[in-house]
């Protein structure tokens, strides 16, 4: 046991490339991104008005698993950095106590969903033919969302040591018992009910428990029993509070931007039910473009924690500009590329020909959208893995709800730009973020940071 808590702290090797901790979390990320769009897919060729249901359902779960990143981004920052500083005996009690306060959160978040999913809906203007479909769906996802909390957390621990292709391999079993359950209970199989919806949350639920018990299974088998109750007695609020000074700015910046595109998803709803729906297939696509640079990003993250712990700042800079220049340029290749086959793509799944044209237009804005949000995700997850907390939700927030949102608003309605006024006001929030993040890093004002001197 002692072997694998001290290995990581020794001096990371120079000649360990970022893509080898990249590419497992990209295929990671890319399934369980599958999760809620295999639903989406799988009950549209049930039902076309569930596409729109689970969508809809979809931004609410989205955002409120960002309360879960609260803990997990926290933890892993701060693991990495007591793993460069040689500090093992910290990184048990942040274990124990982000598992248990993450726990926590998940009873608390799908107690929520259950019990107000009908007045969000409501103030989402969701249209009446798919809010049934839409509270049922979100209800029975609440039920299991502990299980995600959990399962999230393990795979930041995972994460903070380097060890990601343990999490991916679990993710693809995951995966392929989440479209095996579809198949089965969406239009149902073997003598089974057809659910619909309902089926394809419960199949999402049963995947998410399975996750759960492996992943836990794993992380003893690797680790040993370092996860104790005695690591909590006298509790470790020095821990928690660091936890917190990370994870709530960083939570509160990913809140902050998914609440923004939830008032943004109101505002399509005003909109024809077509419209809704090429939303939908649109965030389906753009998700491809920006997983390679939100993979690389993570990887960046853990390994700038680690060289931060070991106050290594040539080479955290170097490693931060070879992971942005890698972001943006498979970013932008990527959404090209779906730019000029964005219509035989999509007819994989409709053949509505106002959603195919009008899909075409945004994923035209989507290419500059995606140049800045590579930027961002890069910058933003460095920024924080140095301790440069405050700055890129300050950011975040003011852009996101003045550009993004404001700007959508007068594009979309105002001046009847509909879906494509959105889009390109989601663009310019990014690119002008991107730009703000790019001077805060060139200022080095993040030099200046120590997590573990608070």
């Amino acid at each position: 046991m002692e072997k694998i808590l001290s290995a990581p702290a020794e001096r990371p090797r120079r000649s360990s490339p970022i893509l080898s901790l990249t590419w497992p979390i990209f295929i990671e990320l890319l399934l369980q991104m599958l999760v809620g769009n295999a639903d989406q897919i799988m009950v549209g060729w049930y039902d076309v008005n569930g596409v729109g249901a689970i969508g809809n359902a979809n931004q609410i779960t989205s955002l409120l698993l960002l309360v879960f990143s609260v803990i997990c981004t926290a933890s892993m920052i701060l693991i990495a950095q007591y793993l460069g500083a040689g500090d093992t005996r910290r990184v048990n009690q942040t274990y124990t106590v982000s598992l248990v306060v993450n726990g926590a959160f998940g009873l608390a978040i799908g107690g929520l969903l259950i019990a107000l999913c009908g007045p969000a809906f409501r103030l989402m203007q969701v249209p009446e033919a798919i809010f049934a479909d839409a509270c049922l769906y979100i209800r029975i996802i609440g039920g299991g969302m502990v299980f995600q909390a959990v399962y999230l957390t393990y795979t930041a621990f995972f994460r903070s040591s380097q060890m990601m292709k343990e999490t991916m391999l679990i993710s693809v079993l995951m995966n392929l018992l989440n479209i095996g359950g579809n198949a089965l209970l969406i239009n149902g199989s073997l003598g089974l009910p057809a659910l619909g919806v309902a089926g394809a949350a419960l199949s999402s639920d049963i995947s998410r428990v399975f996750g759960v018990v492996v992943i836990a299974w794993l992380f003893r088998r690797r680790f040993g029993p370092v996860i104790r109750l005695s690591h909590l007695r006298p509790f470790p609020g020095d821990q928690l509070r660091r936890l917190l000074h990370i994870g709530l700015p960083t939570g509160g910046e990913s809140i902050s931007y998914n609440l923004s595109q939830i008032c943004i998803q109101s505002v399509c709803n005003r909109f024809a039910l077509f419209v809704i729906n090429t939303r939908v297939y649109a965030n389906m696509f753009a998700m491809l473009t920006y997983t390679f640079a939100s993979a690389v990003a993570q990887a960046a993250q853990v390994i700038v924690a680690r060289l931060m712990g070991a106050e290594r700042i040539d080479e955290v800079d170097a490693r931060v500009k070879s992971t942005l220049a890698a972001a943006v340029t498979i970013s932008t290749l990527v959404s090209v590329v779906l730019f000029a086959c964005s219509t035989p793509l999509l007819r994989l799944f409709t053949s509505d020909a106002a959603v195919l044209e009008l899909f075409h237009t945004i994923m035209l804005i989507e290419i500059p959208l995606e140049v800045g949000r590579a930027v961002n995700i890069v910058m933003c997850r460095s920024l924080q893995a140095c301790g440069d907390i405050r700055f890129p939700i300050t950011i975040c927030v003011i852009s996101a709800w003045l550009t993004a949102v404001g700007g959508g608003v007068l594009l979309s309605v105002f001046a009847g730009l509909g879906l494509a006024g959105l889009w390109i006001a989601m663009a310019c929030d990014e690119c002008f973020r991107a730009v703000l993040f790019l001077w805060r890093w060139h200022s080095r004002a993040w030099c200046r940071k120590r997590l573990l001197a608070l």
